[in-house]
Order: structure tokens, then sequence, then C-alpha cells
């Protein structure tokens, strides 16, 4: 039986696609505590707020968005062009953190 529940958790689950994992990204988690995130183009800064609060049981305190803009590449005689993309800068409180893995430890 589906539950109200389990709808808002799969919605929520549409707005986070996965980390972004790159060496700035990983400097930047040691340094500042911010985790970032690849997250559908359509969503908004509450709606990532929404999302990682709900789904890690962590608290956020700051949400920094920006969409990259798609290669361009040829390929003889055309153009082709990947397609764009948003990921977002997630700023965790103090003494918090997020564990994609998902081990209880």
């Amino acid at each position: 039986m589906i539950t109200p529940k389990m709808v808002y958790e799969k919605s929520l689950l549409k707005v986070l696609l996965g980390p972004h994992i790159s060496e700035k990204s990983s400097m930047s988690s040691g340094k500042f505590g911010t985790v970032v995130i690849k997250v559908s183009i359509n969503s908004t800064k509450s709606d990532i707020k929404n999302a990682i609060q709900n789904l890690f049981n962590v608290s956020v305190s700051n949400v920094n968005t920006l969409t990259i803009k798609g290669k361009k590449k040829r390929k003889k005689n055309y153009m082709t062009c990947s397609k764009n993309w948003k990921k977002a800068y997630v700023t965790l409180k103090q003494g918090q953190n997020v564990n994609f893995i998902g081990s209880t430890e």
C-alpha cells in the first residue's frame, strides 16, 4: 500500500540527482562544510533545502545554485550540444554532515 509519506519521499528524490564529485567540491566540503549536489534543472532553492533536511535529517543554513551550460562539439558537418544541468552548493550548520552511502555508523 502506498502511503502519502512514500509519495512525498519520491518527490524529494526527484529533486536530488546525486553528489557531484570533483576536486573543487571535495576542497569546499573540507574547508567550509558545503556539499555539492546535482539537482534537477527546474528545482528551486527551497525545494533543495527541504529535500536535504527531510532525507538526511540535517539543518541547512544556505543553498546556492548555478546552471551549467552544455558543451558544444563539432562532428563533421554538424554541431551537437550536451544538455544543461544544475548543481547546488548546500552549506550545513556547524558539526553536521551528509552521508550519501547510507551506513549507520
